[in-house]
């Protein structure tokens, strides 16, 4: 499936062979005349400013140059997937020592340009393409989302709550799976029924919004669900989910949102509606990766990373202005679930969980 016509404001592209500028470029070589090692970022289509995966990942790579200031950092946004491969051609031509292509769809365009460069080091974040000179970083965020659903539930006033995603691709489906499997293990566990509205885990079918840059287009498909009854929805869909933060903030308590990737708190203006974060530690990821790279180490295509509640590379985000609302026995509970899960007393499965 492909994104038709998604537009990022002030994207930019560079051509195959363009020498192209991108913001926070930083090409000061500290007067040591030495080379820098260069860590070059290209951007799915929600752009560097999404408040989600891509900032994740940015944020990543800053964090790396903070450490190391021999690292400069530099990242062209893509408009759209024809972009993905000119895109990271452009930054092989400039010869940059480490590129890092961020989301899931960025797979097929990483994979080809991968082959084509065998001796340049490639890191990808939410996909596995197989190639020995692609460093993968995936998460297991069914594991964290799993604990968003128990809490949800047990939050929820109506007995529904919902979710929703951008594609129906394993680093969506992934987090909707285990939401829906925490549903479930909370209606088991306190002989509830709570449904899940906009995903069916069985069939893999669901509400998506084929975007994930439009905030009409988020706020169109939160607004059916939360017509349908649910009090909480989780939006799986990069920037399109901020139209549905903005709503539940000015619906003054209706309903609330489980916002992912980063902590909504942190990274939007919605803090008051947003519950929780199903958090995907990107930003850790990358920076390991590029200061070992940077250091001289070889990545390791094959485990590559896997985040998991256990090395702490997913996790649920604090509960914010929500915390003196969510009883002490459910933070509790949602607690001793992490537990359980990184000890195998729990195991949560998704058809779109990364192999470990």
């Amino acid at each position: 499936m492909r994104i038709a016509s998604a537009v990022v404001a002030g994207g930019l592209v560079l051509g195959a062979a363009a020498c192209g500028e991108a913001p926070d470029d930083d090409n000061n070589a500290g007067g040591d005349g030495g080379k820098k090692y260069s860590a070059c970022m290209v951007t799915d289509v929600g752009g560097i400013d999404d408040k989600s995966f891509n900032a994740s990942a940015w944020k990543g790579l800053q964090e790396a140059q903070k450490e190391n200031d021999n690292i400069e950092i530099k990242n062209v946004q893509s408009k759209a997937e024809a972009d993905y491969e000119v895109n990271l051609t452009g930054f092989v031509n400039q010869k940059c020592d480490f590129i890092l292509a961020v989301g899931g769809l960025m797979s097929d365009a990483t994979k080809a340009a991968a082959e084509k460069n065998p001796n340049q080091q490639f890191g990808l974040v939410d996909a596995n393409p197989g190639v020995s000179n692609v460093y993968p970083m995936q998460f297991d965020t069914a594991q964290a989302a799993f604990q968003a659903g128990y809490l949800a539930a047990g939050m929820s006033k109506t007995g529904k709550v919902g979710t929703y995603g951008g594609l129906p691709i394993p680093p969506v489906t992934i987090f909707m799976d285990g939401f829906a499997d925490g549903v479930a293990y909370y209606n088991q566990a306190k002989s509830k029924n709570v449904q899940v509205l906009g995903w069916d885990k069985a069939t893999q079918k669901g509400s998506f919004t084929n975007d994930f840059v439009k905030q009409d287009e988020g706020k169109k498909v939160s607004d059916a669900l939360v017509a349908q009854g649910a009090d909480i929805v989780m939006p799986v869909a990069g920037g399109a989910g901020l139209g549905t933060t903005a709503a539940a903030k000015a619906s003054g308590g209706k309903y609330s949102v489980v916002w992912v990737d980063i902590d909504g708190c942190e990274s939007t203006p919605d803090c008051s509606a947003i519950l929780t974060t199903v958090v995907k530690n990107i930003p850790d990821a990358v920076k390991e990766a590029v200061l070992k790279a940077a250091g001289g180490e070889k990545l390791q295509s094959t485990p590559g990373f896997v985040g998991t509640l256990a090395n702490n590379g997913v996790s649920i985000a604090p509960y914010h202005d929500f915390d003196s609302k969510v009883p002490a026995d459910l933070k509790a509970e949602v607690d001793k679930i992490k537990a359980d899960i990184a000890a195998g007393t729990i195991t949560v499965t998704s058809k779109a969980q990364p192999t470990k």
